[in-house]
């Protein structure tokens, strides 16, 4: 019975949002509300999970969000982002732009967390696209397609690392198989599934786009260009790093471990981007901190929606509904790894969270991956890879995708959900088939 609930939760959602055209925060909240109420939790606990889901959610990507709001503001402006762009279409040609979006996007997507890249990089496509007067989506879906593999496969991301670490997996070959299967799962969601999304109609937040091309003086260096978009990388990477040679208590490690926390990291880049691309150019503070002050009201209703979307993924884990879909799974006699991915694919399709979903998991599944019979490393992967399945209205990234690239609901299933599935199924059948061979 709480497993239909939620079914008729998720078709109230849809209804509110796409049929009576609600705004999601707005739709979310009422559809927590008739979940919980429904489910049988009390009126007061509800709210708590409400209130709790919205806090957990915020807390961890807020700051992330703002700080990145900003850098792909100083970025865009300055025209850090057009000096990048045109050098990788110098580079590639613009017949191969897509293949230098997989390249970006894998490179950067390994050690940053999802939420980072995409706002870090987002800037980078909106200007590659208008500079080769390509169509967004083709050019931005092979980027996205990047990150997410990295986000769901690969550690140092969360879920992975914390599932290597639940199962005993080993680190460094999870990497390596991980790196394997993410190569074909990346390409087909990627540049070949991106052209053929060239006659849908995507648009960029104007914030995040310079209002006009700049003259080649205009311009910062390539140097200035790309470490303060890349700083991130390196400050969360060069932390990544110190954890595989240098032992905990380590002070070099604990100090790359603050400046390696994603917030940290986005506000050192950022105050970075504010010398390197503005006053070190000669740009006057108050006129650049005017323009930091517009970027974050580009994504006020991103942050509102993915609020929505925490509360309603909390309500769902506080009435005990992912528990209740894992435990009819696991009486089944299939393969331990298809069992794996089948468990994270319906919770996630369920709660919403790719990390939700693969913790879960991975706490159902701790007796088969530890009990000597299946390989480790694949369990994690096979998780991770079922945990980006048919991402839809609960999850908070088909939320910032379609917000930030200004598409409809449907068109947001049309190309990010659908991209998310090939990227899940393209990987857990890499995973089946790695299997067989090792």
């Amino acid at each position: 019975m709480s497993i239909l609930l939620v079914v008729i939760g998720i078709i109230l959602l849809i209804v509110l949002i796409i049929g009576l055209k609600y705004n999601p925060f707005v739709a979310f909240i009422i559809a927590s509300i008739f979940v919980g109420i429904a489910e049988g939790m009390k009126s007061a606990d509800v709210i708590t999970a409400i209130q709790q889901g919205i806090g957990d959610t915020l807390g961890s990507i807020v700051l992330i969000l703002g700080f990145g709001a900003m850098l792909g503001k100083m970025v865009a402006d300055s025209g850090a982002a057009q000096r990048i762009s045109s050098k990788l279409i110098g580079l590639f040609g613009i017949r191969n732009i897509q293949w230098a979006m997989v390249i970006t996007g894998f490179m950067v997507g390994i050690p940053m967390f999802y939420n980072v890249g995409f706002v870090v990089l987002i800037p980078l496509v909106f200007t590659v696209a208008a500079s080769s007067g390509l169509p967004l989506l083709y050019v931005g879906i092979p980027l996205l397609a990047s990150l997410s593999v990295t986000h769901g496969f690969l550690p140092p991301h969360p879920s992975p690392i914390a599932i290597c670490a639940m199962f005993g997996a080993d680190v460094g070959k999870t990497i390596g198989y991980g790196i394997i299967i993410s190569i074909p799962a990346i390409i087909v969601a990627g540049p070949y599934f991106g052209k053929t999304l060239k006659k849908v109609k995507a648009s960029p937040i104007k914030e995040f786009v310079s209002s006009r091309i700049l003259r080649e003086d205009e311009m910062p260096g390539i140097w200035s260009s790309v470490l303060t978009t890349l700083m991130p990388v390196i400050l969360i990477g060069m932390y990544s790093v110190s954890t595989i040679f240098l032992p905990e208590g380590n002070s070099l490690r604990s100090v790359l471990g603050f400046l390696g926390d994603p917030v940290i990291a986005m506000l050192f880049s950022l105050l970075a981007a504010v010398y390197l691309l503005g006053i070190g150019r000669g740009k006057k503070m108050s006129g650049i901190m005017e323009s930091l002050g517009n970027s974050i009201g580009s994504i006020t209703m991103v942050l509102l929606i993915i609020a929505g979307a925490g509360a309603f993924k909390q309500v769902l884990i506080s009435s005990g509904v992912s528990n209740d879909i894992a435990g009819l799974l696991t009486k089944s006699d299939m393969s331990p790894l298809l069992l794996a991915g089948l468990i994270a694919a319906v919770i996630r399709i369920r709660i919403g969270s790719a990390t939700v979903a693969g913790l879960t998991t991975a706490g159902i599944l701790i007796p088969l991956a530890t009990g000597g019979t299946v390989n480790k490393e694949l369990m994690v992967l096979a998780i991770g890879a079922g945990s980006l399945m048919l991402s839809h209205i609960n999850d908070s990234g088909f939320w910032m995708y379609k917000e930030y690239f200004n598409l409809s609901v449907k068109d947001t299933f049309k190309t990010w959900t659908v991209m998310e599935t090939i990227v899940s199924t393209i990987g857990l059948f890499g995973v089946l088939i790695a299997d067989l061979i090792l």
